[in-house]
């Protein structure tokens, strides 16, 4: 087999590149500093306006959220004002690239990429959701036996699918930390078995314990935080550190297990102090009289059902070795018959609301045009109604300060269409609300159980305060960290940041896989380094 016709992927999600390369600089990490002396590093960048929700889908098709019409979890249906999930359909239109390598004949095992979705037509393995940060359909696999030898030699990830909550103690802390280290260690375990079962073409695993951990405790790494408690560190340490190491061991095993192939460790976008007021947004356009609420307001969601209760204290009362026993056929049950939570209503006054707030993950807003002739009850005429209304919208949401601090509470509202072309634009927000990732937001008086109140002013708005109840004290941001080592590979650093739109035709490319219909190109150095350690005649 010539070189470079196996890569291994291992995703470490969520991870903030700049400690990920301290840490290894200082021999924290000695597993990805010992890659990073050998290999060629580069940071990479998600896509403006999409760098949450959509950062995997955009990833593995290759291509923005225009084409593969994915932005978050919950989606305006186009030619409606009806809100859906698109886990109900086709999370994405596009087709991932391991799909590609799979129809050409390649074996492929494809474990826990976020936001992906199981392809029963697969010349591999697949997995979906053990442990993901993002489970919208619970643990899945190809083939369906995989989940029971999973479940029998491994259990359920220790921290469930879920890692959003409350939390005000050191005692917490330390639980989450542990379940989250314990989940690496497993993962690894998982990683290597699956590995191990035969030379795949391309085999990725993606980390997502350390997405959950900048999450949750970001305010307990950063000294600087508001929230910051040395009390708690003091007792537990820093919680990033302890989960990043769990990974860099674990990445340190599978590595010596990979034989000859290309390595490639990435983190695809990053983490740092929460920001934003998305739970704002509502009411920011309320007050600025571009949007109206519907009368009577939406009816609240519907509780879970009764049964569901029963059943689940049902399950928690049975014992401990029984529950092992019966996992493998609840999880199977649970992963094809889980029932989604009802979809919010937008809640607004559509024959009088010039525009309307869209889910868009929590670091970047979504407004939504009321245009005549594409939405049921349009409000904007196209052309100059439109263009008046968005200079108008843009300047008041960048007037608007930090009642606290003084600064800017939006960096900049981006155009849509300005930035993205392709046949799903119209799944997508028109306007992108950038909030100042320098204010930060997040959820003060953590240790407390107090949300924080934040405040929103400028002329035209006047001053509004609301509480963010989030349990969250980390977001995301565009940058992550690329590492790749194997054979041909010269040790150094990209100086130019790589979109993450090329790394599905770079993968596809090292295989020698054709792969249509992409945005992104090669990464020109990582093709380089194949070709000059390829044989004579190749």
């Amino acid at each position: 087999m010539t070189p470079h016709r196996r890569i291994v992927l291992l995703g470490i999600d969520g991870a903030n590149p700049q400690l990920l390369r301290q840490w290894a600089r200082d021999g924290i990490l000695p597993n990805l500093a010992d890659l990073m002396s050998r290999g060629l590093s580069a940071t990479t960048e998600s896509l403006p306006g999409f760098f949450i929700g959509a950062t995997w889908p955009s990833l593995y098709t290759g291509t923005s959220p225009a084409h593969h019409g994915f932005h978050y979890q919950l989606q305006l249906r186009p030619g409606t004002y009806d809100l859906y999930r698109p886990e109900q359909t086709h999370l994405v239109r596009s087709p991932p690239f391991w799909q590609f390598v799979s129809r050409a004949g390649k074996r492929v095992a494809v474990l826990d990429v976020p936001l992906s979705q199981i392809d029963t037509s697969i010349n591999g393995v697949q997995t979906v959701e053990w442990g993901g940060h993002d489970a919208v359909y619970g643990f899945q696999t190809f083939p369906p036996a995989l989940a029971a030898h999973i479940h029998e030699r491994f259990g359920d990830h220790p921290l469930g699918p879920t890692c959003d909550g409350v939390r005000k103690s050191a005692d917490d802390y330390a639980a989450l930390v542990e379940k989250l280290v314990e989940g690496v260690r497993k993962k690894g375990q998982i990683t290597r078995d699956v590995l191990g079962r035969e030379r795949w073409y391309l085999f990725v695993q993606v980390f997502t314990e350390t997405h959950c951990a900048g999450h949750q405790c970001w305010h307990l790494h950063d000294a600087g935080h508001p929230e910051h408690d040395a009390e708690i560190v003091a007792r537990i340490g820093d919680p990033l550190r302890s989960v990043y190491v769990a990974v860099d061991r674990a990445i340190g095993e599978i590595v010596q297990d990979a034989g000859d192939a290309l390595i490639v460790v990435l983190s695809a976008h990053g983490m740092a102090s929460f920001y934003g007021a998305q739970f704002m947004l509502r009411d920011i356009l309320l007050k600025l009289g571009v949007m109206k609420d519907a009368q009577p307001p939406p009816s609240a969601p519907a509780k879970e059902p009764l049964w569901v209760s029963f059943a689940s204290a049902a399950w928690r009362s049975l014992p401990k070795s029984l529950r092992a026993h019966l996992a493998p056929l609840r999880a199977l049950h649970q992963g094809t018959q889980r029932t989604p939570p009802p979809d919010p209503t937008l809640g607004i006054d559509a024959d009088n609301s010039p525009c309307f707030p869209l889910s868009n993950g929590l670091g970047v807003g979504g407004i939504r045009l009321n245009i005549a002739g594409r939405e049921p009850a349009g409000v904007l005429k196209s052309g100059d109604d439109v263009e008046a209304f968005v200079a108008q919208l843009s300047a008041d949401l960048l007037a608007i300060v930090d009642g606290r601090t003084g600064a800017p509470l939006v960096r900049r509202v981006l155009r849509t269409r300005e930035l993205y072309r392709g046949p799903l634009i119209d799944a997508l927000p028109d306007l992108l609300v950038e909030w100042n990732d320098e204010v930060t937001t997040g959820s003060t008086n953590v240790g407390k159980g107090r949300a924080a109140r934040i405040t929103a002013h400028s002329d035209k708005l006047g001053r509004i305060e609301k509480a963010n109840g989030y349990s969250r004290t980390g977001e995301h941001r565009t940058e992550g960290l690329l590492v790749a080592v194997g054979p041909g590979v010269t040790a150094g650093e990209i100086a130019r940041h790589i979109s993450v739109l090329d790394l599905a035709p770079t993968f596809c490319k090292l295989l020698d896989v054709d792969f249509p219909g992409g945005e992104g190109q090669p990464i020109a150095e990582l093709i380089s380094a194949r070709a000059s350690s390829a044989p004579a005649g190749r």
